[in-house]
């Protein structure tokens, strides 16, 4: 990377079905004379992935391992 480059962490949310996960990805912004804005590294679009595949899975010890939290989805009715 070079010198106009930053590096910061943010955290998406993925979801499929009733189990959704908080994942800590790293966002580049990338700022010169030609060209700006920020963009997902390859690896991290893999470990979005990843897990969107755990959850569409049900494999909740895989999605644990690459998120920060997992969680399970419970609808609920707002009562008049």
């Amino acid at each position: 990377m070079n010198a106009e480059s930053q590096i910061r962490h943010i955290t998406k949310l993925v979801r499929k079905g009733e189990l959704a996960a908080d994942v800590e990805v790293r966002v580049v912004e990338r700022y010169d004379l030609f060209a700006g804005g920020s963009y997902l590294p390859p690896e991290e679009a893999k470990k979005l992935d990843a897990v969107r595949r755990a959850l569409r899975a049900g494999d909740i010890g895989t999605a644990s391992r690459l998120a920060k939290r997992v969680y399970a989805l419970k609808p609920v009715s707002a009562k008049e």
